[in-house]
């Protein structure tokens, strides 16, 4: 039996059945990024390609922003299934493919890609993985919910509000440190918010603001669902993502931070009896939904949740 390796590189692909041969099943599905060791998508999508009677396996593949035009290429002539994408590549891969989704063209960025022939098909599973996450945490939807999204102005906040203006959420307040990114933002949703069926509240319905206390508390009466989408958190000694004194019972908190499972914000919601969840079911559902991209059937979701925790301890 031969072991699949931590990582495999851009070299590797040029010769990819030199580098792969060995392995019990053949290597079509990946995940691009630099770095990419990090990531869980392994220990996803094998136990669901396993659950599905799929023979092939899925591998991480480091590749630098130079390699990736002719990465993409090489997945064509290897006779890969599809890829995912973290970081740095969904900006460039978003202008790679031949066709892509609405919702990666809206938040102009592709994190998985399917092969279609000759054909590269982009989807973003970040967006739709983040509406399933909350159904699955608080029962609500998008649609019902007031939302205030922290980080608007970067991927995974891009993302989410792309998913909240679609899904015609009844408020959606931007926050972030570079006001003039949140505002950028608010123009280009403000055709998906304007809603004529939705009767207009006390508070304008799309607004942008920047990441301070004063102007954060002005907006928390009228606001359901607070989302982190930063990376303050992931460290003991970051500061408050929202002051621990705005949280009331009635917020719903959710923080795409998934490691540690509870983060200061997450304690600090707790703590005043709000109802909060990490971002772990957002991880799980967006591999749901590249899953199902790729093979057009329903996925193994309880098999790739089992690996997910088996992943983090």
């Amino acid at each position: 039996m031969s072991k699949v390796r931590d990582v495999y590189t851009f070299d590797d692909l040029k010769n990819w059945s030199g580098a792969t041969g060995d392995l019990d099943r053949p290597a079509r599905l990946s995940v691009f990024g630099d770095p990419v060791k990090h990531s869980r998508s392994p220990q996803m999508h094998n136990p669901a390609l396993e659950a599905a009677g799929i023979n092939c396996e899925y591998v991480r593949l480091h590749i630098q922003p130079d390699e990736l035009a002719e990465a993409l290429n090489l997945l064509k002539e290897n006779d890969f299934i599809g890829t995912n994408v973290t970081i740095p590549h969904k900006g460039g891969v978003h202008d790679a493919v031949d066709e892509m989704t609405e919702v990666a063209r809206r938040i102009g960025a592709v994190n998985t890609v399917a092969v279609d022939g000759d054909q590269l098909l982009g989807h973003n599973t970040d967006a739709p993985g983040l509406k399933k996450a909350i159904r699955e945490e608080f029962s609500m939807d998008l649609s019902d919910l007031r939302i205030m999204i922290v980080g608007a102005g970067g991927g995974a906040g891009k993302a989410a509000a792309v998913q909240c203006a679609m899904d015609h959420c009844e408020r959606l307040v931007l926050v972030n440190r570079t006001v003039e990114k949140a505002e950028a933002l608010a123009e280009e949703l403000h055709d998906l918010v304007t809603d004529p069926d939705k009767l207009e509240g006390p508070a304008d319905r799309l607004v942008a603001i920047p990441w301070e206390s004063e102007a954060m508390e002005r907006e928390m009466e009228n606001v359901d669902l607070i989302i982190n989408a930063t990376s303050v958190g992931m460290k003991r000694t970051d500061p408050e993502v929202v002051p621990a004194s705005l949280i009331e019972p009635h917020h719903l908190v959710y923080d795409m931070v998934y490691a540690p499972a509870r983060t200061r914000l997450i304690a600090d919601a707790e703590e005043a009896g709000a109802k909060a969840a990490n971002g772990l079911s957002m991880l799980l559902w967006q591999g749901v939904l590249a899953f199902e991209f790729w093979f057009d059937s329903a996925a193994p979701a309880e098999a790739m949740r089992k690996g997910l925790l088996e992943s983090l301890g």
